[in-house]
Formats: C-alpha cells, sequence, structure tokens
C-alpha cells in the first residue's frame, strides 16, 4: 500500500448524498480480483451512456476533473453493499481522499485498508470545499495528513481529525495485515514461549 502523507491535487464537486457502493462501481464490473482496471468503470452509469460514450455533464468526464486526485461528496458515502471493488475503483482512477460529512462504516473501512484517506468534516467546511472544487481555477487543494490540515487554494486551513491508529497505517502504508507482519518475529517468540509454558493448550 502507498504511503499517504501528503497529497496535492485537483479537488472534483460531487454534490450528492447517499453515494452508494453501487453508484461508485456497478456490479456488473465485479466480476475480477485484480485490483487494476477499474478506475475506467468509475461511476460508469454516471459517466457513459447507453452506448457507451461519455456523458459531458459529469464532472469526472471534463478538464480539470479527469485528473482528480480528491473528491468532494455529500453526506453518507460509500453507502449500500461492502464491496471492496468500489474503493479499488476510485484508487485505479486515481483518488486517494474523498471529502465528505459522513461516510458508511464498512466503506471507511475499506478505504483506509487501500490507502485511500477518508475525511469527515462539518457541513459548513464541506460546502466551502465544495464551492473551491466548482471552480477550475480554486480546485486545487493540499491535504496534509501529518499536519490534519487542507490548505485551500488562498492558504486558508480547515483542520481534520482521523483515528490516530489508522492515521499511522496511512502514514507508513500499511494494512493491519502487513502491521502483524512487521512483527512476526515477536509472534513467533510468543508462540513458541506459550507452549513452553502451557503445553497443554
Amino acid at each position: 500500500m502507498e504511503k499517504f502523507t501528503n497529497l496535492t491535487g485537483i479537488a472534483a464537486p460531487l454534490p450528492m448524498i447517499n453515494v452508494d457502493t453501487d453508484m461508485i462501481l456497478p456490479k456488473n464490473y465485479m466480476k475480477t480480483i485484480s485490483r487494476k482496471g477499474l478506475g475506467a468503470a468509475l461511476f460508469a452509469d454516471l459517466r457513459y451512456d447507453a452506448r457507451g460514450a461519455e456523458n459531458r455533464d459529469f464532472v469526472l468526464n471534463n478538464v480539470p476533473y479527469g485528473d482528480a486526485r480528491i473528491l468532494v461528496s455529500g453526506a453518507n458515502f460509500g453507502c449500500g453493499s461492502s464491496r471492496e471493488h468500489a474503493p479499488w475503483a476510485l484508487l485505479d482512477f486515481g483518488i486517494r481522499c474523498i471529502i465528505a460529512p459522513s461516510f458508511a462504516d464498512i466503506f471507511l473501512g475499506n478505504c483506509f485498508k487501500n490507502g485511500i484517506l477518508p475525511i469527515a468534516l462539518p457541513q459548513g467546511d464541506v460546502d466551502v470545499l465544495m464551492a473551491d472544487a466548482r471552480n477550475a481555477d480554486t480546485a486545487v487543494l493540499t491535504v496534509d495528513l501529518l499536519a490534519g490540515t487542507i490548505v485551500r487554494f488562498n492558504g486558508e486551513r480547515i483542520g481534520f481529525e482521523i483515528d490516530r491508529f489508522r492515521r499511522q497505517c496511512l502514514l507508513d502504508g500499511v494494512d493491519e495485515i502487513a502491521m502483524t507482519l512487521n512483527n512476526a518475529e515477536a509472534v513467533s517468540k510468543f508462540e513458541t514461549q506459550a507452549k513452553e509454558l502451557r503445553p497443554w493448550v
């Protein structure tokens, strides 16, 4: 998993509430276990018409948002099914950070496990960033995980808080399994000692 420390990039506005995982990645694209190639299907039902042509009304099909690294959206982002393919598609497209008033719990966890930073902010702060994102001239944000701030185009900083454990995992570029494997020697030593002390177990 790629480390997340500091990200500067274009923020795309998606002013919708209850964006569910089927909207993020429709179920017919879930026939793979590969994390690669799903970016082309991100928001497929919104990005393409019935013939497969790009829908010019959808934000990610327009300059400069096709290069977005940050998504600003509405409350309850990532609701619906627990499919991990949804954050895979976001990541493969290039999205490393999502800013919204709230997130569905399972989707939130899946983001952290895949190197995406989901930031929950008060609605007022999201509205400010949404307005910035709507204007291509002010759409570049800097997300500083070390400092816990989002820097707007004018230099103003908006603070955010992240669970300490999840923050450290992102900074180190590890998920829970990788973190456990980093302590494999200590785990093995403990198991050996436990067998000696409690051979009946």
